[in-house]
């Protein structure tokens, strides 16, 4: 895991249990084949690297709903 896409990525999104969240649905669309947002550095570059510099560069968005509202869990609050 590259430690500067990290730093960057809990500059954007502070609340770290979202932000693994976000991270860990990201990796998992790009395993199933989704296009990155950006460009990778690298052919190969690993998932968690790209799920974590697409964040620290601000193309992914998350939002926490309030306590009891259902649309909290509702994946469309995912900026992507």
């Amino acid at each position: 895991m590259n430690a500067e896409y990290l730093e960057k990525a809990r500059d954007v999104m502070p609340n770290i249990p979202l932000l693994v969240n976000v991270v860990s649905k990201r990796v998992r669309e790009l395993n199933r084949g989704a296009r990155p947002l950006i460009k990778p550095d690298s052919p190969g570059m690993d998932h968690l690297d790209l799920a974590l510099k697409e964040i620290g560069y601000g193309k992914l968005t998350a939002e926490l709903g309030e306590v009891g509202d259902d649309t909290a869990a509702d994946e469309s609050l995912l900026g992507f």
